[in-house]
């Protein structure tokens, strides 16, 4: 685990503790274990897992531009629990929501947050839309995030309801980026947000580009959005 050591101090400027470095090992090992029975994530090797998933999913830090962190956060299509509960791990304070609607990942996840002993952390087996219209959920967020889970014009139709007035959206994307958000600047608007900035994110080994798309809430979501568990995919906002 050295090398993400080093990765994180260079690239993040933080310094990991002995537990958080101990919490990331207990991770990555039973991530490994798991993945032998069910599949989780295409990324079977150690040094992937510390890079791929780890780093990459700690470089939200990156865009967060705030003094203190999120006092909440909801992770929307966590899967193994990218960056949601890699976030928890050095956001210790930060109450976290993860939504995975596979309930295989989601138990996953369940078990990551026992074995390390998290506190203030929920895991939803549900789909998206349906959190999104929660009144226990709605507009509650600081923070939500999201990684590999679908197009901009249909994540910011997921994300954006969930978050309140003030609050922000990143989107963790590829080279897509650009395009993607251009095509969504219909979706932004009418939920409520407005495109801040990009932050491209540089991975050591790794020539794929990535970006963060930033984008800030600024007023509130209609009520019909989201729409029915289905809809926003099959018909995206244009």
């Amino acid at each position: 685990m050295e090398a993400i050591v080093e990765n994180v101090k260079s690239l993040l400027g933080l310094q990991l503790s002995k537990d958080q470095l101990a919490a990331f090992k207990t991770y990555q090992d039973a991530l490994l274990d798991w993945n032998q029975r069910i599949s989780l994530t295409a990324i079977r090797d150690e040094a992937g897992i510390q890079t791929k998933h780890f780093l990459d999913s700690l470089t939200v830090l990156l865009a967060w531009e705030r003094h203190s962190p999120p006092a909440s956060l909801i992770d929307v299509g966590t899967g193994a629990g990218f960056p949601g509960l890699v976030l928890k791990v050095v956001w210790q304070s930060t109450q976290v929501t993860l939504v995975e609607s596979v309930h295989k990942k989601a138990d996953f996840c369940r078990h990551i947050v026992d074995q390390l002993g998290l506190r203030g952390v929920s895991v939803l087996s549900e789909r998206v839309e349906a959190v999104g219209q929660d009144p226990d959920h709605r507009q509650s967020y600081d923070l939500a995030v999201a990684r590999a889970v679908a197009r901009m014009p249909i994540l910011m139709e997921y994300m954006l309801p969930l978050i309140h007035s003030n609050g922000i959206a990143m989107a963790m994307k590829g080279e897509t980026a650009h395009a993607e958000t251009q095509a969504a600047d219909k979706a932004i608007y009418m939920m409520g947000g407005k495109l801040h900035k990009f932050v491209h994110v540089t991975l050591p080994g790794v020539v794929e580009e990535r970006f963060i798309v930033v984008v800030n809430k600024v007023a509130r979501t209609p009520g019909e959005y989201p729409r029915r568990i289905g809809i926003p995919a099959k018909n995206p906002i244009k």
